[in-house]
C-alpha cells in the first residue's frame, strides 16, 4: 500500500511532507491551508489525504469537474480554488440545498463555482436518496466525482446514475468513485447499509459502458473488520474505503 505523503504533527493543519510533491500537490497543499477552511475541514485531512486522492483521481487544474451531492463541501472547498483560473467546478444538488451553500460560494475562493441543480431527495423511511429525471445537463465534462454518496441509492437509481454520469462526460471523461468498503457478497443489512461491495460496483458502473482504469488501496484500514454501521464510535473517521477510477471509452 502506498503510504500517505502527510504526517500529522502537532495540530491538524500542521503537516510535514514525506516524499516529494508534484506541481499539482504542491498546488493541492496551497489549497488546504487558505482561510476559507475551517479546523474540522482540516482535521479531516490526514484521514482523507487530499494531496494524494486528487492526483490519484487523475485532476488537472484546466478540468471540467461535476461534483455530485457535495454534502458539506469538504472538496469543494479545495475543488472550487484549484479550477477557479483555467478549469470549472459543477455541484450537482438539489436547488433548496444549494442554497444552502450561498454564503461559502459568496467566498473569493469559491465564487466561480457554479451550482448545477438536480432532481434529487431523501427519503427518511428508507434512509437513502431518491433520484428524479437525472440530466446534468452538459456532454463535454471531464470529470465527475461521487465520494462516499454511491452507497445512498437503490439498485434502480444506480443504474439511472451511472448512465447520467456516462452520457454528461466526453470520450475519455473519468468517473471516479470512492466508498466505505463492504465485505464481497455480504448480505444487505441496516448495519451495512452506508458500505458498498467493490465488486458489484465494478460491474454495475462497467454495465453503462466504462472501463475501470485502476483502483487503489490507500484507504486500507485493516482494523476496520467491515462489520460494523460506518458511523460507529470503533469505526467513524478511519473506515476502510475503495477508489475506483473508471474512465468512458474514446
Amino acid at each position: 500500500m502506498k503510504k500517505s505523503l502527510l504526517i500529522l504533527l502537532i495540530a491538524s493543519t500542521s503537516f510535514s511532507v514525506v516524499a516529494a510533491l508534484s506541481p499539482f500537490q504542491e498546488k493541492v497543499l496551497a489549497t488546504i491551508k487558505m482561510e476559507h477552511r475551517t479546523e474540522e475541514d482540516t482535521a479531516r485531512d490526514p484521514n482523507r489525504d487530499p494531496l494524494y486522492a486528487l492526483e490519484y483521481f487523475g485532476l488537472k487544474e484546466d478540468m471540467k469537474v461535476i461534483e455530485f451531492a457535495p454534502g458539506n463541501g469538504w472538496y469543494s472547498k479545495i475543488l472550487a480554488p484549484l479550477l477557479k483560473d483555467k478549469g470549472e467546478l459543477h455541484l450537482a444538488y438539489p436547488e433548496v440545498w444549494l442554497n444552502n451553500m450561498n454564503d461559502l460560494l459568496a467566498l473569493d475562493p469559491m465564487n466561480k463555482a457554479k451550482k448545477l441543480p438536480i432532481e434529487l431527495d431523501w427519503n427518511n423511511k428508507e434512509q437513502q436518496y431518491q433520484l428524479g429525471h437525472l440530466d446534468f445537463a452538459m456532454h463535454d465534462a471531464d470529470m465527475l466525482l461521487n465520494i462516499r454518496e454511491y452507497h445512498n441509492f437503490d439498485a434502480q437509481d444506480k443504474v439511472k446514475l451511472n448512465q447520467a454520469t456516462f452520457d454528461a462526460l466526453k470520450p475519455g471523461g473519468i468517473y471516479v468513485i470512492v466508498d466505505h468498503s463492504r465485505r464481497h457478497m455480504a448480505p444487505e443489512t441496516h448495519e451495512l447499509r452506508r458500505r458498498e461491495d467493490a465488486v458489484k460496483v465494478i460491474l454495475e458502473v462497467q454495465a453503462a459502458g466504462f472501463v475501470l482504469e485502476k483502483s487503489s488501496d490507500q484507504f486500507y484500514r485493516p482494523d476496520d473488520a467491515l462489520t460494523f454501521e460506518v458511523g460507529r464510535k470503533t469505526v467513524t473517521g478511519n473506515t476502510d474505503r475503495f477508489i475506483l477510477v473508471f474512465r468512458k471509452p474514446q
